[in-house]
């Protein structure tokens, strides 16, 4: 049967970006897929979906390529924007060994706009997508090209957060 890859994109300012990726995942899985999650920006293990996918032998892997500093905005230091181009080289190398089905490429759209990445190279990269490949983009601030190139958008709009009342991340919620 024939399948058509689709480039998915999460975006917004609202809340569930890589919630959403998640989901389709798990979905995705409970179909035969191989799924590959590639998480720009994120060095954090003690979070919930690490620690769930680590007790299971679901075909789901995931990588983080940055920091345990989380950041909104400050200038890219060289460690940031190197790792950031080890997680693009794993898409692409990804890519290239046909294994995965679907690949989730987690803040991706956020790693651009602080520019960890520059937009052609990714651009570049997304081209040699394979036919059957499902790709999945996530983060804030997406790419006019990117959202261009896509079959899907998603964009999550914040009309209230919890944050603004002073609420600080929860276990199980947040992370």
């Amino acid at each position: 049967m024939f399948r058509k890859g689709l480039i998915q994109i999460y975006t917004g300012n609202g809340k569930g970006k890589t919630t959403a990726a998640l989901g389709l995942a798990l979905r995705a899985t409970g179909q035969g897929f191989n799924v590959l999650i590639l998480q720009s920006m994120k060095r954090q293990k003690n979070i919930g979906e690490i620690k769930v996918l680590e007790s299971t032998n679901l075909p789901i892997k995931i990588e983080q390529y940055g920091r345990s500093v989380f950041f909104k905005t400050r200038t890219c230091e060289p460690m940031d924007i190197h790792m950031a181009h080890r997680g693009l080289r794993a898409f692409e190398k990804a890519m290239e060994n046909g294994q995965y089905d679907m690949i989730i490429l987690d803040e991706i759209n956020t790693a651009i706009h602080f520019g960890l990445l520059k937009i052609e190279e990714v651009i570049r990269i997304i081209a040699k997508k394979p036919p059957n490949l499902h790709l999945i983009l996530t983060g804030r601030k997406t790419a006019k090209e990117l959202i261009e190139m896509s079959d899907l958008v998603t964009e999550m709009r914040e009309i209230k957060h919890h944050y603004n009342k002073g609420v600080i991340a929860q276990k199980g919620i947040e992370y």
